[in-house]
């Protein structure tokens, strides 16, 4: 089996094992006769199959009883408007505008009600994360928005914003289940799953039960409301059940492997040993704040757009995919998502190393 090292930010790697399983259970799963991708949602196979999920991801992040767990479609962008149209109560919010996924969800906001930019780091294009300890938050925001992890622009809040008694809400597409979180400081957390926890199609929502409520604003459609979701255990219409499928083998395989504390520290370590290249090349630079820096997605540039497109082409062929920046920002960006292992990143290392030897 030959496999590449695949940095891509989303879709991204899996676990070779999860990957593995599925493939044994692709035609005939526990004895069933079918594949998962086949049956019924409504079977009791598949029952145990997203019920086994739900339990497992609470284990993995503690997650209190008055929380509720959604497996959603849509994508995280679809997220964007849900969150006003259900939770926007008296037409104002906080978002805190930190990239690309920040700024459209704020976009998004604006639509139904007065959206406020408490912060942004739009002025550093968004190297970095704004102080958020005394923001201007006034008693008639509904809540406050923030992208946790920025995707495109590797930065991470470190601290989470002091929301001065309002409801937090946060998007963690790209560092869920990368370390242990509280769940009680927010009221809702979520998380489009195909950048660290399974493929494309489901997206994954935490959200304090409180919320959950039939007064959402007019005109929210029916498939939009998330108590019709959460009264239907996420099966109101079929749910993405494939994917549902695999995010519960990543949840079994981090359970196994020791959990979330054991995950941060691997993933800890991971990023030091790129972090520590790019802090002491003469070529290479990351281009975010260090206090900002994210674990999970790390950009660098060499500062000479020609120079960067020669090291994307051979990184490519020397096995290491998707290295290409996003297309706002350019430059090289690599995702080092859980299942991405130590060795993929210290090959990165040498890789860079000897392309740094050559073209200096």
């Amino acid at each position: 089996m030959s496999r590449v090292y695949n940095f891509s930010a989303g879709p991204a790697v899996l676990p070779v094992e999860v990957l593995q399983e599925a493939a044994d259970e692709m035609l005939d799963y526990k004895g069933c006769g079918m594949s998962v991708m086949e049956m019924s949602h409504r079977s009791k196979v598949y029952e145990t199959i997203i019920t086994e999920a739900e339990a497992d991801l609470r284990t993995l992040l503690n997650i209190p009883d008055n929380y509720k767990v959604l497996f959603l479609q849509g994508g995280a962008s679809t997220q964007f408007a849900m969150i006003p149209m259900n939770f926007m109560k008296h037409r104002k919010a906080g978002y805190i505008v930190t990239g690309q996924w920040a700024k459209k969800a704020f976009a998004e906001g604006k639509i139904y009600g007065e959206a406020v930019e408490l912060a942004s780091s739009a002025d550093k294009t968004f190297s970095y994360i704004p102080d958020c300890s005394d923001l201007p938050i006034t008693d008639d925001m509904d809540y406050v928005y923030i992208c946790e992890n920025n995707t495109i622009y590797g930065t991470k809040f470190k601290t989470l914003p002091n929301t001065k008694g309002r409801d937090l809400i946060a998007d963690v597409s790209s560092c869920f289940l990368s370390e242990p979180v509280d769940v009680t400081k927010y009221a809702m957390l979520y998380a489009g799953a195909q950048k660290n926890v399974g493929p494309a199609g489901v997206t994954i929502c935490i959200i304090r039960d409180d919320l959950i409520t039939e007064d959402v604003l007019p005109g929210t459609p029916t498939m939009l409301r998330y108590k019709i979701h959460a009264d239907n255990g996420s099966m109101y219409n079929t749910p993405p059940a494939y994917a549902i499928y695999i995010c519960g083998k990543v949840f079994k395989w981090l359970l196994k492997t020791g959990g979330l504390e054991k995950r941060k520290e691997i993933n800890e370590a991971k990023a030091k040993i790129l972090y520590d290249f790019l802090d002491s090349s003469q070529l290479f630079k990351g281009t975010v704040e260090p206090a900002s820096r994210s674990l999970m997605n790390v950009p660098f540039i060499t500062g000479d757009a020609d120079l960067d497109a020669k090291f994307i082409k051979e990184s490519k062929a020397a096995g290491f995919e998707n290295l290409k920046g996003h297309r706002t920002v350019g430059g090289m960006r690599a995702s080092i998502y859980n299942a991405m292992p130590v060795e993929g990143v210290e090959a990165l290392v040498e890789f860079m190393k000897k392309f740094e030897a050559e073209n200096k």
